[in-house]
């Protein structure tokens, strides 16, 4: 069973996996969007990390309704909502229990995930952060580790498609041959979400 001290540590395992990316993720986003991903991430992360250290919420589904919550404030484009959306809703799934199953957690993420994509009207094959969190939810009951490489080459497998959404689907034929931003942050998410599981012991393996 998974705790609030698993998902307090799996929200600071992010942050600390997007401030090493940063760089990164700013630099795939130069040529497809506003140069400003990671920066913009970083300083949403920066503010979980912060409210966790402060005063940590008591459940689960608390931990990820918070910092949806703060990255909907702090995070600017489309980036905000959709990531804010991503987290409260699968924090809004888990409800109030004081652990939920890992079972619990992949139910709640596929909802978060439906989510996402409609609010952003995204589906497989967009090149959009939902290429790496669709196969990373399909992937999750069978492991973490299974989700982590799936989202992993979600992302990469966004390279050769042009964009059918977002800034980057002004390009038109030009956004082929980049990956995209948010499928690679989306990436760093769950490979956060594995190093946590492996980290304590939860079925991280296969």
């Amino acid at each position: 069973m998974l705790d609030a001290d698993f998902f307090r540590r799996w929200m600071l395992a992010a942050a600390a996996s997007v401030d090493r990316e940063a760089e990164r993720l700013t630099a795939l986003d130069s040529p497809i969007g506003d140069a400003d991903h990671g920066t913009n991430l970083q300083r949403g992360f920066a503010a979980i990390r912060e409210a966790l250290e402060k005063e940590p919420p008591a459940t689960p589904g608390a931990v990820l309704t918070q910092s949806g919550r703060l990255l909907i404030s702090k995070v600017g484009g489309a980036s905000g909502p959709l990531y804010g959306t991503l987290l409260r809703r699968t924090g809004k799934a888990l409800g109030d229990a004081a652990e939920v199953s890992e079972e619990q957690l992949a139910d709640a993420l596929r909802a978060a995930v439906d989510a996402v994509r409609q609010l952003g009207g995204a589906a497989p094959g967009d090149k959009t952060m939902v290429d790496a969190l669709v196969p990373a939810v399909d992937a999750l009951g069978d492991s973490f580790a299974a989700a982590r490489r799936a989202a992993e080459e979600g992302a990469v497998a966004t390279t050769p498609l042009q964009a059918r959404k977002g800034r980057a689907s002004y390009l038109g034929e030009r956004s082929i041959g980049h990956q995209d931003p948010g499928a690679t942050s989306s990436a760093l998410l769950i490979a956060a979400l594995a190093e946590t599981a492996e980290a304590g012991g939860e079925s991280g393996g296969e």
